[in-house]
């Protein structure tokens, strides 16, 4: 499994300074609305690539008025290795990453360490657009597959350059063929991960003993149908460039994917779910997707739970506890009291955090 035997925080968000020395058990952490719970979480999110469960800029994560930069140091665990990672950021600049004292990318930290989170803002993640859709479904894939990030990056930067083409009306074909195959071949790579991400998750819910309900889903392509192949890729962006023209951007290709969501027992769209419904399927399917990486590919996650004990009952916490512990999983879980984690007792360990004259001071407690 992976879990952070320490976490040293300093000067980010509202929190000036707070260490911690943990084991491999769940950690929940209690405290009054704004006094800086989910902001430990945010910097645990950190731990894998990306700019972690707000999507914030450096800059926005820098303790005001300080403004200093801000600083992040965690020992990970992962099988018989202990490595230091340490995230810096000096006066709003962007993040740098070392691990055991040398520079690190963003692969390499996709492939020493796995965090998936579940907040408050994905509760609409069924009703609202297609894009945070995509985002989420990204951060599973790259879950399994480090090289995924690598992948959207590449397709991303060839794309961008083609819709400057559309854009400026350029016509002549002989500008656009590298760009197009480029994306082609990434594109494709990004839709087979994304496709065994999901056959992973599926699998992980079918045979399993879960008190959430089981999801089903599916990819579904916004326009069109959903080329599978780069050739497929390759031929669609060439046949749709007279169409993208006339839109100044490119219409068909992963960036047009979006998942599509079954609650699985009723046969319903999630869209159709209620709200409660809906929070219980994204729980079932962040619980697949660690179980999937626990058991199939010995990549046991960080997990991050941001008020989600607040919005089931007793016994479904309970559920969730359980399953927690039994994939072995170091939790990260915030709650306004204690007590929405009494059903862990002594499984769990505990942080207190509590805003003093806009500082957030916080403790492991008992």
């Amino acid at each position: 499994m992976t879990y952070l035997t320490s976490l040293t925080i300093s000067h980010f968000r509202s929190h000036k300074q707070a260490k911690f020395s943990l084991d491999q058990r769940p950690v929940a952490i209690s405290g009054p609305n704004g006094s800086g719970k989910t902001n430990i979480l945010e910097a645990v999110s950190l731990f894998s690539p990306g700019r972690g469960l707000r999507g914030a800029s450096a800059e926005a994560m820098m303790r005001k008025p300080d403004g200093l930069g801000w600083k992040i140091t965690g020992h990970v665990a992962s099988g018989d290795r202990v490595m230091e990672m340490v995230f810096t950021s000096l006066n709003g600049a962007a993040r740098e990453v070392t691990i055991d004292g040398k520079s690190a990318t963003q692969l390499a930290l996709a492939q020493d360490s796995r965090v998936l989170w579940l907040v408050p803002s994905m509760d609409r993640l069924w009703i609202e657009g297609a894009e945070g859709r995509r985002r989420f479904l990204d951060r599973i894939t790259l879950s399994f597959f480090p090289k995924h990030a690598e992948n959207t990056l590449r397709y991303e930067k060839s794309m961008r350059e083609r819709n400057r083409l559309l854009k400026d009306q350029v016509r002549d074909p002989h500008w656009y063929k590298a760009l197009e195959r480029q994306m082609a071949e990434a594109g494709a790579a990004i839709n087979t991960a994304r496709e065994q991400a999901l056959e992973s998750i599926l699998a992980s819910q079918q045979g399993s003993t879960t008190e959430f309900p089981l999801a089903g889903l599916e990819l579904q392509q916004t326009e069109g149908f959903l080329p599978e192949t780069a050739e497929d890729l390759y031929d669609a962006f060439e046949e749709s460039r007279f169409r993208d023209l006339a839109a100044g951007r490119t219409m068909v290709g992963p960036h047009k994917t979006d998942v599509y969501g079954i609650y699985d027992a009723k046969g319903i769209p999630a869209s159709q779910c209620s709200t409660g419904e809906q929070k219980a399927l994204l729980i079932s399917i962040v619980l697949a997707n660690a179980r999937a990486l626990a058991f199939d590919h010995a990549k046991a996650p960080l997990l991050l739970l941001d008020e989600v004990s607040a919005h089931l009952d007793k016994d479904r916490r309970a559920a969730l506890y359980e399953e927690i512990c039994a994939l072995g999983l170091q939790a990260w879980m915030t709650g306004t009291e204690r007590d929405l984690f009494e059903e862990f007792g002594e499984r769990a360990q505990y942080i207190r955090v509590d805003e003093v004259d806009g500082i957030s001071e916080s403790a492991l407690t008992d």
